[in-house]
């Protein structure tokens, strides 16, 4: 699944070759496959000033490398906590959280109980970690830092040359991975990440985890509620991705989505034409943007930004509202006055160069999650959903081309089965593009002691905890009592809420006001971390 690189995402350290610790001293590791016994995480301070703010503590955790060979070579996973605020009596125990990707740092997502309403999250231990590979947590991954360089080969492969291009540029990075991760990237795969959240409870010295997980992070939860049912707790999940169609089948379903919501962005740029002038209808924004894509394919703004560069651009308006002003305006400054650093301004604060951590890890899980299919069959499924959804069919087609030469042997996914997990509250716009609403069914009907609220019209991907009260005083009574909303009959969600309504750029006229009022989305509070591509 695409997923956006977050400009504050934690930096990758690179790595020639993996940098394997010596076992750890303090584990007694028994020899039995699934036994580890973690050593105690050493805490202290840590190195994010907003998590010093926030009073967190930080620490790094010893786990193999190979949970086969409990014995063997050691690697490190980052670990952040904020504690409980109220008397250890009244403490509701750890939560774990994890914002998605695969690849996404989660280190600052410890601070995320302070956005829970009535302080319900001060009676947990908000628990964040960098999954292996990833940011903080050593090694972590880089292959090629300037990979989303500038000026990078058009997307759509009209000529046979462009294809050949993508490709030997995919296949260079999978190389490039293949020298940089060593070992690491036979070790990297969803069920190893459950591992190490194992070794995380161990570590805290409990015998059941909460746990919130947004995105990619949901297939975490839904494989860890799978394989260790009785280990969980109180469970959140927000952007539920669809386990049935992991990996292949679920970005060519993003696509689809993708192209939706671009057209609803397009429509509300076109409700404020007396502040933008791109057009009095969404087709009419539409046919300026993909002439402009053409245009900036023969030659870049600023010698920058090419077709891809904008189309990658435009990407974060299709995962939520908080950025479409933004996206407008440089969008605007550059048909109207030829303005080209905006648009540089905007790529780069999606998906720029100097960090390829996230991407890489990306890669490093799907790839080996599951077998992809061969070039002959993704050429085809790619060029027949482009026809419907051209907006970003072949840019997500690249993204993920790496697999086509990863140098790890691919695996099977767990077959997930809620059976035995407990209550699960589920949540999902019905628009969300990068998790289409057809997960969250596929989950509420996997995980039967569960209950979903849906934002029926909502384009907004996991975006709970970020201000909608309807959304998060469920989560917050939930998070407390255990109570979910009441599970009602038939194939449908169980509470639907009101989603925020979209905003209204400045200098908007009175009459364009009346179609709503400003809102923010998606835990705005946090930094703008990763939300999922994925």
């Amino acid at each position: 699944m695409k997923k956006i690189v977050a400009a504050v995402a934690a930096a990758g350290v690179a790595i020639t070759g993996v940098v394997l610790l010596a076992p750890s001293g303090a584990s007694a590791a028994p020899s039995a496959p699934g036994q580890y016994a973690p050593p105690a995480i050493a805490w202290g301070a840590c190195a994010d000033e907003s998590l010093k703010k926030a009073g967190a503590e930080c620490g790094m955790l010893d786990v193999p490398l190979d949970y086969a060979k409990l014995d063997g070579e050691k690697i490190q996973i980052a670990v952040s906590r904020v504690k409980h605020k109220v008397p250890d009596a009244q403490s509701q125990g750890p939560i774990l959280v994890n914002p998605g990707g695969p690849g996404g740092s989660g280190l600052i997502y410890a601070t995320l109980g302070a956005n829970v309403p009535n302080k319900v999250g001060e009676a947990f231990d908000w628990i964040g970690f960098d999954p292996r590979g990833v940011g903080s947590s050593k090694p972590a991954l880089s292959c090629d830092p300037n990979y989303f360089t500038y000026n990078r080969p058009e997307y759509v492969p009209v000529h046979p040359n462009i294809e050949r291009v993508n490709l030997e540029k995919a296949k260079g990075y999978a190389e490039a991975c293949g020298k940089a991760g060593g070992k690491l990237l036979d070790h990297v795969k969803t069920t190893d990440t459950i591992n190490d959240m194992e070794s995380i409870r161990k570590a805290l010295g409990v015998e059941q985890i909460n746990y919130y997980g947004f995105s990619y992070g949901t297939y975490l939860g839904q494989v860890y509620g799978t394989l260790h049912p009785e280990r969980m707790r109180r469970v959140v999940m927000d952007g539920v991705v669809n386990h049935k169609d992991v990996w292949y089948k679920a970005n060519l379903n993003q696509d689809i989505a993708f192209d939706r919501n671009i057209k609803i962005y397009f429509e509300w740029i076109s409700r404020y034409d007396n502040v933008f002038r791109l057009g009095k209808t969404g087709h009419e924004v539409e046919r300026q943007y993909y002439a402009q894509r053409d245009k900036l394919g023969k030659k870049p703004a600023g010698g920058v930004i090419g077709s891809s560069e904008f189309n990658d651009l435009f990407l974060p308006a299709a995962y939520g509202q908080r950025r479409w002003e933004d996206i407008a305006k440089a969008f605007s400054g550059w048909v109207h006055r030829g303005e080209w650093e905006p648009l540089k301004a905007r790529y780069d604060a999606a998906n720029g160069p100097g960090d390829d951590n996230g991407f890489a890890m990306y890669n490093g899980t799907q790839c080996t999650d599951v077998q992809w299919p061969e070039w002959k069959q993704q050429r085809f499924d790619n060029w027949t959903t482009h026809f419907r959804a051209p907006f970003q069919t072949w840019a997500n087609a690249w993204y993920n081309a790496p697999c086509l030469n990863w140098a790890a042997k691919a695996s099977k996914p767990v077959s997930v089965d809620g059976a035995k997990a407990p209550p699960v509250l589920l949540i999902s716009e019905e628009l969300d593009a990068a998790t289409p609403y057809p997960g969250a069914l596929q989950a509420r009907q996997s995980f039967p002691k569960s209950s979903l609220i849906s934002l029926p019209g909502g384009t907004v991907h996991s975006g709970s905890l970020g201000g909608n009260a309807c959304v998060d005083d469920r989560i917050a009574e939930y998070l407390a009592t255990g109570k979910l909303p009441e599970r009602k009959p038939g194939n449908a969600s169980d509470v639907q809420c009101t989603p925020k309504p979209q905003p209204v750029p400045k200098g908007a006229n009175v009459a364009t006001r009346e179609h709503g009022t400003v809102g923010l989305d998606s835990r705005a509070t946090l930094l703008g971390q990763l939300l999922g591509r994925r």
